[in-house]
């Protein structure tokens, strides 16, 4: 297993594990707020491969991408995504303006049953992507609501989180989600496109120590 780079330049190659063509060929859904979902977004040939490489995460929570070991086949999947043909797919998609702009990777191993609290994203991301990396999803809980307010049970769709099924939506201040309570295994790569860099690094640091924290036992 290898340790991530500390700064993932975007690819030059044409991607082979992920099909960008299903983001630009996915209809876009306006409610309860801008967003696609997709499945078959891991192509089937590196399915095996990159759930393999995924990070050995005994932990719940976020975890920041670079502060965990993973082997190359994941490697090849975040470059991919960290991509410039998978970026104008989503500027297309979503009439956004995402050149130049950081993006910031987190992922999750497992889940809490105090996980899933309804919320939207801070005002500094821009775009979020959420890619599922988990086997045939069997739980009611875990399973990702799309909301038309705050409140859990007001449901415009739901999202079983089965491996390379893809969730990207604009951030707004609507953008509500959250999913009943769940405990075990849930595997997650969470990618945005922010405002700015002290963003990313503000929030690395404060992943990394809420970590410390549990790991510490200061607060669970």
């Amino acid at each position: 297993m290898q340790a991530v780079r500390k700064s993932i330049p975007p690819v030059t190659s044409a991607p082979e594990a992920i099909d960008v063509a299903r983001v630009v060929d996915a209809p876009l859904q306006i409610a309860p707020y801008e967003h696609i979902v997709i499945s078959g977004f891991i192509r089937d040939a590196w399915k095996e491969r990159i759930y393999n490489d995924y990070p050995a995460i005994k932990e719940a929570g976020s975890l920041p991408l670079n502060t965990t070991k993973y082997g190359p086949n994941f490697q090849r999947l975040i470059d991919e995504m960290n991509g410039d043909e998978f970026r104008v797919a989503v500027e297309q998609k979503f009439n956004v303006e995402l050149k130049g702009k950081p993006t910031m990777f987190t992922v999750r191993g497992n889940c809490r049953m105090k996980d899933g609290k309804v919320h939207t994203d801070s005002e500094s991301k821009i775009v979020t992507v959420l890619l599922y990396m988990n086997q045939p999803w069997q739980n009611q809980g875990g399973r990702l609501r799309l909301l038309k307010s705050n409140n859990l049970e007001d449901v415009a769709t739901e999202i079983s989180p089965d491996i390379g099924t893809l969730l990207i939506f604009k951030r707004t201040n609507n953008s509500w989600h959250g999913h009943l309570p769940f405990e075990g295994e849930r595997k997650v790569i969470q990618m945005n496109w922010v405002t700015a860099q002290k963003y990313v690094e503000r929030e690395q640091k404060r992943h990394l120590w809420s970590f410390i924290a549990k790991k510490l036992g200061i607060y669970s």
